[in-house]
């Protein structure tokens, strides 16, 4: 399963930011049908899009603040949220940047487990960004009802999570709808640039891949008396795999993609350790606070790969490559031969997280061919497999990452329903055990 990391290209900056959206003339007129019913693949033109953000925490604010700023008539028409002050928080926000684009009465405000499909029936495109474990039923529903998504990264949390991204993709492709996913590296002139030139053979054959996402770690919510445990597992929910996937799924795809994307392909196999050690308190639920992995390539490449969430440490993130001739700050756009030659990208480099909704749009309103979830369902299933790694202490292939039965969501999505892990009677969740716990 390869893939063509050069078929993404920069196509549109649009300068409708800030102060010139008010500037633009549009109004968020009351919402009508079409006079034209919406089918998919078509090209919108000129016409307005109509968007609906699924999950309004920060990211899903910032995502739809950016579609908001694309060029032509773009106007939010629904909200939806497990959580009825994360909607409203995240509707008076965007009314502070983008008030003539915000057209979502108390009637397009949904609120729950099933406000998703209420708010994906309002939209042409809609934004998901709720924690990942809610991505493969919200994708297919939204290909279901013929619509054009953005979706934040990762797709899943488990294998066959991923198995349903790439099912419910598959259609989408065949009805020509446009999707994007938010690994915005592959907006960035830089990377492109720097990429290219490491794919054309400027550092000889790639030898050795390192990615790093080291931090001080994420915020945490504390347990409230008057919660249940589901909602206090949806607040937390960084913590919990069956949400979040661990945070070498969560946030370390970024860097995983990249080196795919260098690679021009993904791993055969991972093996790896990890553990906690300094985030280990009562609200840090189940998950690692560090992994290292050792990921294979078809061709024997290796990528070595680090993430870790603890304070006072080193704190990098970044992407490497070395070659036969020399090696690569991918992240800073750097090339630095055996032989002395150097190379810094030095051109504009405008905002990734702008561009990759600029790119999506213009294709939408193109009727272009534009579809990124194929990509994003293999680097989350990288993660995903480093992480099999870790928690099992063996070497897991993709094969069987891809194929793994092990389902980490829910039985059932309802407040009182009990969710996959659940804590002892000190209130302490079961932390994977490498040889003891079942990871595929």
């Amino acid at each position: 399963m390869t893939m063509n990391p050069t078929r993404r290209t920069l196509l549109h900056q649009s300068t409708l930011l800030g102060g010139s959206l008010l500037a633009s003339g549009l109004s968020a007129a009351p919402l009508t049908e079409r006079q034209e019913e919406a089918t998919p693949g078509r090209a919108f033109g000129d016409a307005p899009i109509r968007i609906a953000l699924i999950g309004c925490g920060g990211r899903g604010r910032g995502a739809t603040h950016q579609a908001l700023s694309t060029a032509g008539d773009v106007r939010l028409v629904a909200l939806a949220d497990a959580f009825s002050d994360q909607l409203e928080g995240a509707l008076a926000t965007l009314r502070q940047y983008v008030p003539d684009r915000i057209d979502v009465p108390e009637e397009r405000r949904f609120v729950g487990f099933d406000a998703y499909r209420h708010a994906i029936d309002a939209a042409d495109l809609v934004i998901l960004t709720t924690p990942p474990g809610f991505r493969p039923i919200h994708f297919e529903y939204a290909v279901s009802k013929g619509k054009h998504v953005f979706m934040e990264k990762p797709l899943a949390v488990d294998g066959p999570g991923v198995r349903r991204i790439l099912a419910a993709n598959e259609k989408a492709k065949a009805q020509g709808l446009k999707v994007g996913v938010g690994l915005q590296r592959h907006h960035s002139r830089k990377y492109q640039e720097t990429v290219r030139r490491i794919q054309e053979g400027a550092i000889g054959k790639i030898q050795l891949l390192r990615a790093y996402w080291n931090s001080a770690g994420v915020w945490v919510r504390k347990r409230k008396p008057e919660q249940t445990e589901m909602e206090y597992q949806m607040r937390n929910w960084y913590y919990f795999n069956w949400l979040c996937g661990d945070h070498i799924n969560e946030q370390h795809i970024h860097n995983l993609d990249v080196a795919n994307w260098v690679a021009g392909s993904y791993p055969v196999s991972a093996q790896g350790q990890g553990g906690r050690q300094v985030r280990t308190g009562i609200d840090n639920g189940e998950i690692f606070d560090h992994h290292m992995v050792e990921f294979t390539y078809a061709d024997g490449t290796k990528l070595l790969s680090q993430c870790r969430h603890q304070p006072g440490t080193w704190s990098h993130v970044n992407e490497y490559a070395h070659g036969t001739l020399g090696t690569s700050n991918i992240g800073g756009g750097r090339l630095e031969l055996d032989k002395g030659e150097r190379w810094h990208f030095e051109g504009e480099d405008p905002d990734p997280y702008q561009v990759e909704h600029d790119d999506l749009f213009r294709a939408v309103r193109e009727g272009r061919d534009y579809n990124e979830a194929d990509n994003g369902a293999y680097s989350t299933l990288t993660a995903i497999l480093g992480r099999m790694a870790t928690y099992s202490g063996k070497v897991v292939t993709w094969e069987q990452a891809l194929n793994s039965e092990l389902a980490l969501v829910p039985e059932a999505y309802a407040w009182d329903a009990k969710p996959p892990t659940l804590p002892d009677e000190n209130g302490r969740y079961p932390i994977p055990m490498p040889s003891q716990t079942r990871a595929f």
